[in-house]
């Protein structure tokens, strides 16, 4: 009986933790649906940026670019997003194992020198880097709680201020870009400098008027775009998080479905065989009985 017993408690167990793991799910989907809403409005919005960048720079060779030339200080700075919460499948080790390549390729002469500036956006990227010994200088993990594009620029605008003191040469952002619900790719993405097309003179671009000049515009586009870029890294990693959740809830849901059937098998054998065992020991007993 304690056999039972133990298989009957295992089973409404694994049944509470299935009904958490559906509603966590189904949670998921419903965030999901409005971060992928966010994303696919901002993705065509900073391609349009990019593309007028392009235009004008392809255009007129002599233009003076901020934020294209290598910065003029050591450090590098890593800005990691990740989520705040866990059960999201391989969603944060994955940030994390991008930023340990780095550092053990590209960056390795930069970090060896302690050049290296890591900022976290993300308690579980923070938690697993820290498990590996790499130190984080900043976190900044309310923001992926209640992402604002205010907050988000006023981030990139510090970037941009280092930038141009010459306290930093390059920036990185590290984050899950979304694809779908079950793939999210993990991208590496130099933030500062920016990288520009080469200058072909001749464009179609130079049929138009500009006002003021297209001076005056590249210096006010190129500042709003890294914001719009920053933002959008952002908004993948959210969209990322919620879409490997409810990945990852889903399986953990039907894991539990199956192993429920086939502890529900072995109860009812195990109760069978009870039930029989004491059939033949009433049978026996009243044989002996009658004798």
């Amino acid at each position: 009986m304690a056999s039972l017993r133990d298989t009957r408690t295992r089973i409404s167990t694994i049944k509470v933790t299935r009904q958490v793991t559906s509603a966590m799910k189904m949670v998921s989907a419903a965030r999901l649906k409005k971060a992928q809403d966010n994303v696919s409005h901002i993705r065509p919005y900073n391609n349009h940026l990019l593309g007028i960048i392009h235009d004008l720079v392809t255009s007129v060779p002599d233009l003076n670019l901020k934020f294209t030339d290598p910065g003029k200080g050591d450090k590098v700075v890593l800005w990691v997003i990740a989520s705040n919460r866990g059960l999201c499948g391989a969603f944060n080790s994955n940030v994390v194992k991008a930023v340990q390549n780095l550092l053990n390729t590209r960056l390795k002469e930069d970090y060896q020198k302690g050049h290296v500036e890591i900022r976290v956006m993300g308690k579980q990227a923070q938690k697993l880097l820290a498990s590996k010994k790499i130190v984080c200088s900043r976190e900044e993990n309310d923001l992926i709680q209640a992402t604002s594009f205010t907050n988000i620029a006023k981030l990139a605008d510090e970037l941009m201020a280092e930038y141009l003191q010459g306290k930093i040469k390059k920036a990185i952002l590290i984050y899950n870009e979304f694809e779908n619900a079950a793939i999210q790719e993990v991208q590496t993405h130099q933030y500062l400098p920016i990288d520009v097309p080469p200058v072909q003179p001749g464009s179609a671009m130079s049929e138009y008027f500009f006002e003021p000049d297209r001076q005056s515009i590249i210096d006010m586009l190129i500042p709003k775009t890294l914001r719009s870029l920053f933002y959008q890294a952002v908004l993948e990693s959210v969209a990322s998080e919620h879409g490997a959740r409810m990945t990852s809830m889903h399986k953990a849901t039907d894991n539990a479905t199956d192993l429920i059937k086939e502890l529900q098998l072995i109860y009812n054998k195990a109760r069978q065989s009870t039930i029989t065992n004491e059939i033949i020991e009433i049978s026996s007993g009243a044989e002996a009985l009658r004798s």
